[in-house]
């Protein structure tokens, strides 16, 4: 689940490798692959690499958000060979029919370097692991500053304390913020239950005097410039701002959180088969995907890259790579379907509009 959200929405990655939003292009000497991946959420260098290993021009285009790339998809209107959507959304693309089987016999990177674990979880919403190989994963947490918190957090409800009233970054989030709110109360994040709901609405309409803001990319920056005490963050990000202001730190509350998983897909669609395969192989090559979780510091499900790490405490990084069997209520986020959809988005509007 990409967390940088692109200040651009398409652009050229490079001025020789990349072709944004998806506009005609000649192709390379054995043809194009057109990709639809997050906002920098690769290393531009490794479209580069693949480029003149294969002779594949790399058309690319980015997204915001899973609920903005899925009608894109589903239009059929641009024929994309690679998409990378997350966990629930992969799922909510097989159930629809719009992506197709994966033939692991062409991409034996992908069987070879992505752990075991990894297809495990993924089988949550990719039974069989038939159409989606994992590329990045992570978790969802508390980021907060150690100068401004005299307590570190370790629970969802610290961010209702009142102390904290103007200093707590909630995420422009539907999914993510009934996540929290749910997980406060001992409920799964995947809950269909009306009457939980209702306690995570009526929690979240509580908490809106104490929060400065919903951010997404945003929550970066403020964070590292000491804006805010406390506030919601994914893994990746936390890695990157801890690195730019030490007195930040991560937590996973104790009520349970979101692990999420994005991967690659080929949608059924696609133009370009072969070569969509070619990309997904090279881009589960162990140095690839070094180059990618360096760039992007997204825990990678890449354990064979894992190893090439050369920072000990990066590789070892409890925050990067956490050792998910010392928690408890973990869950991976499903589609709940079109009617769970709708239910989600009546009790945000409530939210909002309180």
């Amino acid at each position: 689940m990409k967390k940088f959200i692109a200040l651009l929405l398409c652009g050229i990655l490079t001025a020789t490798a990349l072709t944004g939003c998806g506009s005609s292009s000649a192709g390379g000497e054995n043809g194009e692959v057109i990709v639809y991946n997050w906002g920098e959420y690769i290393d531009p260098d490794t479209i580069t690499m693949f480029e003149k290993e294969t002779g594949i021009k790399v058309v690319y285009d980015e997204f915001e958000t899973n609920e903005i790339m899925y009608p894109k998809v589903e239009a059929g209107s641009s024929a994309y060979d690679v998409v990378c959507p997350s966990d629930y959304m992969v799922q909510k693309m097989i159930e629809n029919d719009l992506i197709q089987e994966l033939d692991y016999d062409k991409i034996p990177n992908a069987k070879e370097n992505i752990g075991a674990e990894y297809y495990e979880q993924a089988a949550a919403y990719d039974p069989g692991n038939k159409y989606c190989v994992p590329y990045c994963w992570g978790t969802v947490g508390i980021i907060y500053n150690k100068t401004l918190v005299d307590t570190p957090p370790t629970k969802w409800a610290d961010l209702w304390d009142e102390k904290y009233a103007d200093n707590i970054l909630m995420m422009d989030s539907i999914k993510d913020c009934f996540m929290v709110a749910l997980k406060k109360n001992g409920f799964s994040s995947n809950s269909l239950d009306e009457s939980e709901l209702q306690i995570a609405t009526e929690d979240l309409i509580a908490q809106k005097p104490l929060v400065q803001a919903y951010v997404v990319d945003q929550v970066r920056d403020k964070m590292i410039g000491g804006e805010a005490a406390i506030g919601v963050m994914f893994s990746g990000d936390a890695i990157y701002v801890i690195g730019e202001n030490p007195d930040l730190d991560y937590v996973i509350p104790e009520e349970g959180t979101n692990v999420w998983i994005d991967g690659w897909v080929i949608p059924k669609n696609a133009p370009n088969k072969e070569n969509a395969e070619k990309f997904i192989d090279f881009m589960c090559r162990p140095d690839v995907a070094l180059k990618n979780f360096e760039y992007i510091t997204y825990g990678t499900p890449n354990t064979a890259a894992r190893e090439l790490i050369e920072d000990e405490d990066l590789k070892n990084s409890p925050i990067a790579f956490p050792d998910l069997t010392q928690y408890n209520n973990l869950e991976t986020f499903l589609y709940l379907g079109e009617d769970g959809e709708e239910l989600y988005n009546k009790y945000w509007k409530e939210v909002m509009s309180n």
